[in-house]
C-alpha cells in the first residue's frame, strides 16, 4: 500500500494538526485535502487517499482539533473556529508544501465544516466534496439543544476491552477493506491494560455536536461560490431520510452535484474507499463535471 508521511503543523491560532501527507511518484493531478466526521480520524481516508495517489494526486489526510493525534483545546468547537482551523492549514500547505487551492472533501460533520469553509473563506480550495454530510441541520430535528444532546450523545467506550471493539468491527463492517477497519480502529487509544480510550474526549464530543447543532448549513449555502460535490450514503435507514436536504442543498448552492451509494455506510469513504476515490478523481479532472 502506498504510505504517507505524518507531519505536524502548528496553526497561528496555536492549535496543532496531525496531518498525513501522501505524494505520488510524479504530481499530475489536482491535490486533495481530506477530513473526518464526528470522533472520526484522518487514518479512515487511507484507503482513498492510497488509490488517489495512483491516480496522480497529492492528498493531505488531517486529524480535526480534538480528534486523532491534533492537540485538543477545551473550546474552539464552533463550526467557523473549526472552518478556519482549515483555512489556516490551507495556508500553511500553499507556504510550506506549494500546495494551492487543493480540493477539500469532508465527512458527515466534516462536510458542514468544509462546507462552512467555502462561505467563510472563498477562493482557498478548487472544489469542496461534501460525503453524507454538509445538508446536516440538527436543528430541523432536534429544536432544542437538550434533545440533541440526550438523543446524540456517545456510548460510553472508555475502558470497553480492545477485543470488544475488533468483533464489533468483524461483526458490522465485515465487508469492509482492512485499512477501513483499521481506521475505525484509529479512532482510540489502545491501553497497554487491553481497553480502548477515544481520542475524542466524552466532553468534547458533546461539545463538537453543540457546534453541527448550531450550524445552519441551508442559510449559508448560497453563499458558497466553490463548486460543491455531494456524496451521499444511503442505507435504507428512515431514521434521517436525506433526499429533502439534498434536494434543497442542489436548490441552494450556485454550483452542486450530488452523487448516491446505495446500499452504504455513513463511513462510505472507508467502505468503499476505490468508487469514492474515483469519483473524487472524476470531479477535478473532467471539465464538464458540472454541467
Amino acid at each position: 500500500m502506498t504510505s504517507s508521511e505524518n507531519i505536524t503543523f502548528e496553526l497561528d491560532s496555536g492549535v496543532t494538526l496531525s496531518t498525513h501527507i501522501w505524494s505520488p511518484e510524479v504530481a499530475t493531478q489536482t491535490p486533495w485535502v481530506l477530513t473526518h466526521g464526528l470522533a472520526s480520524n484522518a487514518r479512515l481516508w487511507d484507503g482513498v487517499a492510497a488509490r488517489l495517489v495512483r491516480l496522480g494526486h497529492p492528498v493531505v489526510t488531517v486529524d480535526q482539533r480534538g480528534h486523532g493525534q491534533s492537540s485538543k483545546p477545551d473550546d474552539g468547537f464552533d463550526m467557523a473556529t473549526c472552518a478556519d482551523d482549515l483555512a489556516l492549514l490551507l495556508q500553511q500547505l500553499r507556504t510550506d508544501l506549494s500546495i494551492d487551492r487543493p480540493a477539500v472533501a469532508g465527512q458527515s460533520w466534516g462536510g458542514n465544516v468544509v462546507l462552512e469553509l467555502g462561505h467563510r473563506h472563498d477562493h482557498v480550495a478548487s472544489l469542496i466534496c461534501c460525503v453524507d454530510g454538509g445538508f446536516i441541520d440538527l436543528q430541523s430535528v432536534f429544536p432544542q439543544w437538550t434533545d440533541a444532546e440526550t438523543q446524540l450523545a456517545p456510548p460510553a467506550l472508555l475502558g470497553t476491552p480492545t477485543e470488544q471493539i475488533h468483533a464489533w468491527l468483524q461483526s458490522t463492517a465485515a465487508d469492509w477493506p482492512p485499512e477501513g477497519r483499521a481506521g475505525t480502529m484509529a479512532n482510540f487509544e489502545q491501553r497497554p491494560d487491553g481497553t480502548i480510550a477515544p481520542w475524542l474526549s466524552f466532553e468534547r464530543h458533546l461539545k463538537v455536536l453543540r457546534g453541527l447543532w448550531e450550524h445552519r448549513p441551508f442559510e449559508v449555502m448560497p453563499s458558497v461560490a466553490t463548486p460543491v460535490l455531494i456524496i451521499v450514503a444511503d442505507d435504507g435507514s428512515p431514521s434521517f431520510p436525506k433526499t429533502e436536504p439534498v434536494e434543497r442543498s442542489l436548490d441552494l448552492l450556485p454550483t452542486a452535484r450530488a452523487e448516491w451509494f446505495r446500499p452504504a455506510h455513513h463511513d462510505v469513504h472507508a467502505q468503499k474507499p476505490v468508487e469514492v476515490a474515483d469519483l473524487l478523481h472524476r470531479a477535478v479532472s473532467r471539465p464538464d463535471f458540472f454541467s
